[in-house]
């Protein structure tokens, strides 16, 4: 079962995924900071070279609370294109769209 973990943990997506959850202001927000991964992430990938397909669930966690990473992606021509990325607040369940850029904020 850890080799499953590891081979999950090792794919772009979940990478990607993660990266962009750790520095998004709104889940930083929500968790706090800093923001680790949990150990069960669950889903499957698919890679055959150029093409595939990944649909993971990651939790995550903060000093402020839980959520979960979901993501849907699919590899073609060498490139992860994404159907859906998003963070579920566990308390609130709120949904924050990490493929949205945040708004800027203005400084006075």
């Amino acid at each position: 079962m850890l080799i499953v973990f590891s081979a999950v943990k090792s794919t772009d997506v979940y990478k990607d995924a993660l990266a962009r959850a750790k520095v998004h202001p709104a889940v930083i927000e929500a968790l706090g900071s800093p923001i680790t991964e949990g150990f069960l992430v669950s889903g499957n990938t698919n890679v055959n070279g150029a093409a595939g397909e990944a649909n993971l669930s990651v939790p995550i966690a903060g000093p402020k609370g839980k959520g979960t990473i979901y993501a849907a992606a699919r590899k073609s021509l060498g490139q992860w294109n994404y159907s859906g990325l998003v963070v579920e607040i566990a308390n609130t369940h709120q949904r924050i769209d990490l493929l949205q850029r945040p708004a800027p904020t203005n400084s006075p």
